[in-house]
């Protein structure tokens, strides 16, 4: 009888000769400028913490308090008996920084898209998505029932394209794009998009999770950037990335946030964040609202290495963020790229199809308010030594 699991270890082999295969590392030390990757200190460009929050000394003692206070865990969903006041207080404050009147907080931006889009949208109904959205955003299009159809990516021509050859065939139709786009650090043209869906009568929603601590007025998000306050429908965040800790959250008009407390199954049937998260994030939008010197130095940081990573020679995409990918093409260069990388004591993984392209394998950067001027400039350097060495700059 032949073996019945046969097959993974076949479609395995494949990845490796692909250079495919995902090498998980092991962090052994908090997220910061530089951390202990597989028992040895590198430098990171590779984690989400934009502002350097993630082992912020506020943050931790924000969260040592509320366990001492709240416990570890709440025990059970929101809808039942797991919503604390900190839950509460954190969905009124982040609603008044992000300028909407309604927020709700969920367990991660990924379950904010599996929460959020079905509840918009069901089986009579079609979904108009980016080519290049968020595999959270797929799998929450998905989950809908919804007829999903693509559009070019941030082309504002074929969304309007596809949206009036369509939108009079369904019940409903929402529109949902990425703001900051994670592989590539470019922007969708919200304020066009928008326009677009005023005009034939189209829900409209966006994921921020890579423009929230980010772009608007200090980390504001997306909607801030385009003056779209009171507009989207629906606005998605994470508080993963810029503002360190964990956790989602859905925000926009009171009205479609009150519905999807009554219909998103995360919300529903998972249980609610812990205090200790939720202090935390109270305590990343103290910092945030007192004062616009980390982002102001994450885009300081940003400018400075794009600028002399491109003089160098190296191809940097479409990316207008701190998000900067290194093109490199065929995914076997790039995993040996990110192991040289690694071995000269730089952590930048390499990014490979299916998250991108087949074709369009890059290093990804991440820049952080955390990383000093002396540190840029040791990744310069050992990029320098590792792009002449492989035959990608000369």
């Amino acid at each position: 009888m032949s073996d019945k699991l046969s097959w993974i270890n076949d479609e395995m082999n494949a990845l490796q000769e692909q250079g495919l295969k995902i090498n998980i590392r092991t962090i052994g030390s908090p997220c910061g400028a530089w951390m202990i990757v597989d028992g040895k200190r590198v430098l990171n460009f590779c984690t989400n913490n934009y502002l350097g929050l993630a082992n912020d000394a506020r943050l931790r003692q924000a969260a040592k308090r509320a366990i001492d206070e709240w416990g570890v865990g709440p025990a059970a969903v929101r809808s039942i008996a797991g919503t604390l006041e900190l839950h509460r207080e954190f969905e009124r404050r982040i609603a008044a920084f992000k300028g909407v009147e309604d927020a709700l907080f969920v367990q991660s931006g990924f379950c904010a898209n599996q929460a959020a889009i079905p509840a918009m949208v069901g089986k009579e109904d079609v979904i108009f998505t980016d080519r290049l959205n968020h595999a959270s955003i797929i799998d929450g299009c998905r989950l809908s029932s919804a007829k999903i159809l693509i559009y070019e990516h941030c082309d504002v021509a074929d969304a309007e394209r596809v949206i009036k050859e369509n939108v009079g065939n369904y019940r409903r139709a929402l529109l949902v794009t990425d703001g900051v786009f994670s592989m590539d650090g470019d922007i969708a043209p919200l304020d066009k998009l928008y326009e677009v869906c005023e005009k034939y009568g189209v829900m409209t929603m966006v994921d921020d999770a890579h423009g929230e601590g980010v772009i608007g007025r200090g980390g504001r998000g997306i909607v801030d950037h385009f003056g779209l306050h009171g507009k989207f429908d629906l606005e998605i965040g994470t508080l993963s990335k810029a503002f360190g800790v964990m956790g989602g959250v859905i925000a926009g008009k009171k009205i479609v946030i009150d519905w999807i407390r009554q219909r998103a199954r995360p919300f529903l049937f998972s249980s609610a964040i812990t205090a200790a998260d939720t202090a935390a994030c109270l305590a990343a939008l103290n910092v945030l609202e007192q004062s616009t010197e980390l982002v102001d130095k994450l885009w300081e940081n940003t400018r400075y290495f794009k600028t002399e990573m491109k003089r160098l020679g190296f191809d940097t995409g479409v990316s207008v963020t701190p998000i900067t990918p290194i093109m490199l093409g065929e995914a076997p260069l790039a995993q040996r790229f990110s192991q040289r990388l690694f071995e000269e004591g730089v952590f930048a993984m390499a990014i490979g199809y299916p998250t991108v392209p087949k074709g369009k394998a890059r290093i990804r950067v991440m820049i952080s308010a955390a990383h000093s001027r002396e540190d840029l400039d040791r990744g310069l350097e050992v990029f320098a030594k590792v792009g002449r060495e492989l035959g990608v700059i000369s």
